[in-house]
């Protein structure tokens, strides 16, 4: 299984120095990832989250680096180890534009660009872009499938209900012959759009068998689409704590001591989930006891 980490792009640690050592010591690690996500702005009035009452939206957005310019200052700084967004909410940017900047990225990084991709939820985000949140659902499916295009052989023409591109050449192309892009989903819908258009999913851990059933209904509606199983992938993103002491049991499922962590990876094993990507950007621990902690995560995942 492979292992990865999500960059210090929001929160205390926050930074270009705790981004490039992040990013350096995870690769003299041994993780296979370094991940960003996309947070366009943080409203400071109330917004109803996950179809719940509104709230104050949580302060670790107050800053959050731009995705893909922070991979390309990370690409710079390292040479294995591959490079992903854990969502861009790609509704809220043109298609050609996003794919020649991910491609962009493909080529100053030698090939290792994950492209994840999520829709997005936030209405003050969709207003600040200019884009209608009626766009959600077809318009996700459009926006891969002329992302795509793009990166294929030029002339390149596209012409559906959101993206109209004239016959034209476009480059870079990526160094990927299939840039991999994941979807961030949840949904049963959200699920069946991944098998059909994506070369992967990447949902949200909530416990081990809401997971578990995540994966086993994605590749089964692979199969259903006449695609390999086999072909796609499955990246979990954790957005839970890792402590220097075990947490209890009400700890979350990959969540707590570096031993209880890699107890649960291994029990992930032949499940079907391939990669694991662990969002502990150390709210509460500094710099040194997140990487060590990372550190100590690795050396007994991998025995």
């Amino acid at each position: 299984m492979e292992l990865g980490i999500a960059l210090p792009t929001s929160g205390p640690l926050a930074g270009p120095a705790a981004i490039a050592r992040v990013a350096q010591e995870a690769e003299q690690l041994g993780y296979d990832s370094l991940w960003t996500y996309e947070r366009l702005l943080r409203p400071t009035a109330p917004v109803a989250m996950g179809g719940g009452d509104p709230q104050p939206v949580p302060e670790i957005y107050r800053v959050v680096y731009e995705p893909l310019e922070t991979l390309s200052y990370v690409a710079a700084l390292t040479d294995r180890i591959k490079l992903g967004t854990s969502i861009i909410d790609a509704l809220l940017h043109p298609a050609v534009v996003l794919a020649k900047r991910l491609a962009t990225l493909d080529q100053l990084s030698g090939g290792r660009t994950v492209a994840g991709l999520g829709q997005g939820w936030m209405p003050q985000e969709f207003a600040a872009a200019g884009v209608p949140m009626s766009r959600i659902g077809r318009g996700m499916d459009e926006v891969v499938a002329a992302m795509r295009a793009c990166w294929g052989p030029d002339p390149v023409a596209y012409e559906g209900d959101f993206t109209h591109i004239a016959a034209s050449e476009i480059n870079p192309k990526p160094v990927q012959p299939r840039l991999p892009v994941l979807l961030g989903a949840m949904t049963p819908g959200g699920i069946r759009r991944a098998a059909r258009i994506a070369d992967g999913l990447n949902p949200v851990v909530i416990t081990r068998d809401t997971l578990v059933d995540m994966t086993k209904a994605f590749r089964a509606a692979v199969e259903e689409q006449g695609r390999d199983p086999g072909s796609v992938t499955v990246v979990a993103r954790a957005n839970v704590p890792l402590t220097a002491e075990p947490l209890g049991d009400e700890r979350p499922f990959l969540g707590g001591s570096p031993r209880q962590v890699a107890d649960d990876l291994a029990g992930l094993e032949g499940t079907g989930v391939d990669h694991v990507l662990f969002a502990t950007a150390g709210t509460e621990t500094g710099l040194d006891e997140t990487l060590s902690l990372y550190s100590d995560l690795i050396r007994l995942a991998r025995r």
